[in-house]
């Protein structure tokens, strides 16, 4: 299995998961969310990764997440599933439910706290590559796991049998980079390609996807890919400068959290405002938004993307 063995491609939203203030999962809302993916043109989902709080569910509401999603998606999407735990027999667990519900596919960091060595994070996908029989996307966090998947690194890991994507989430772009070209040839490589440097680089070199936090623009984050795919790239800068204008509003450098709040809190903040389905109520550690200039600046950032009225 490699890079030639799957569809993966384009803009993927990394969904959130919605919550109600009784601390409950928002089933819900995450269909309806799900079904505002699909009605937006996105190619991808990616399900319990960072932006979905799968850290702050439990074991049975991550199984339950995930078969929200797939039960919704009806197959109109690629769904990857996050696996990333503590152990690996989580990881394999939740993985093998994953495939056995519909999934195309698992994504997983190294696991967190744990700060394992290089040859440790090898037998590490090895493992859950042989327990699980499951196209593998490795993901790069190293503000939520203290070690970074760097390039020799990912080079290794880019040779396991059953790897075939990588979401890079390093805040380097000079490592981002490095690595995507070191191994597009053997795996697909999600990453900050929807700037003017990632623009360039596809251009030059090539590259297949972005998985964002959620989609504030929606459809436009999807016809950003369309337009590369088709040599549009007048129309794909255009969206490019948008898109790093809001970043930059919104987010603190390396994008690892909100300018104005925790990242799964700020991204809900601007969801509701954008009235997407499951903006709103984050769960513990995590702390909504509440502070009025917070909430304004977030708000004019949207209207100086064209995202909301004045």
């Amino acid at each position: 299995m490699d890079r030639d063995s799957i569809d993966w491609k384009g803009y993927w939203a990394a969904v959130p998961t919605p919550f109600v203030d009784d601390d409950k999962v928002d089933f819900e809302s995450l269909d309806q969310l799900t079904s505002w993916y699909i009605e937006e043109g996105l190619h991808g989902l990616f399900v319990n990764g960072t932006t979905g709080e799968w850290f702050s569910q439990t074991f049975s509401e991550r199984l339950a997440v995930a078969e929200t999603v797939l039960g919704a998606v009806e197959s109109h999407v690629n769904v990857v599933i996050g696996v990333t735990a503590l152990t690996a027999k989580e990881s394999i667990e939740i993985g093998n439910h994953a495939m056995e519900n519909g999934a195309v596919g698992i994504a997983l960091s190294v696991p967190p706290y744990v700060k394992p060595l290089e040859n440790e994070t090898v037998a590490f996908y090895e493992k859950i590559s042989h327990s699980v029989e499951a196209p593998i996307m490795m993901y790069n966090w190293p503000h939520g796991t203290s070690i970074a998947i760097g390039t020799e690194l990912a080079d290794r890991l880019s040779d396991i049998e059953g790897v075939v994507a990588f979401k890079d989430s390093t805040p380097s772009a000079d490592q981002f980079f490095a690595t995507a070209e070191r191994i597009l040839d053997r795996v697909r490589v999600f990453g900050n390609f929807m700037s003017l440097r990632g623009l360039s680089f596809l251009k030059e070199t090539g590259g297949d996807g972005m998985i964002g936090g959620g989609s504030l623009f929606g459809r436009a984050d999807a016809q950003y890919w369309e337009d590369v795919w088709a040599g549009d790239w007048a129309a794909a800068e255009k969206h490019a400068v948008a898109t790093e204008s809001l970043f930059n509003s919104l987010w603190a450098p390396g994008g690892w959290r909100g300018l104005h709040g925790g990242y799964q809190s700020e991204l809900k903040a601007a969801m509701k405002m954008l009235s997407i389905p499951g903006g709103g109520a984050v769960r513990s550690p995590r702390l909504p938004i509440t502070d009025e200039d917070d909430l304004s600046a977030i708000r004019l950032a949207l209207v100086q993307a064209g995202l909301l009225e004045n």
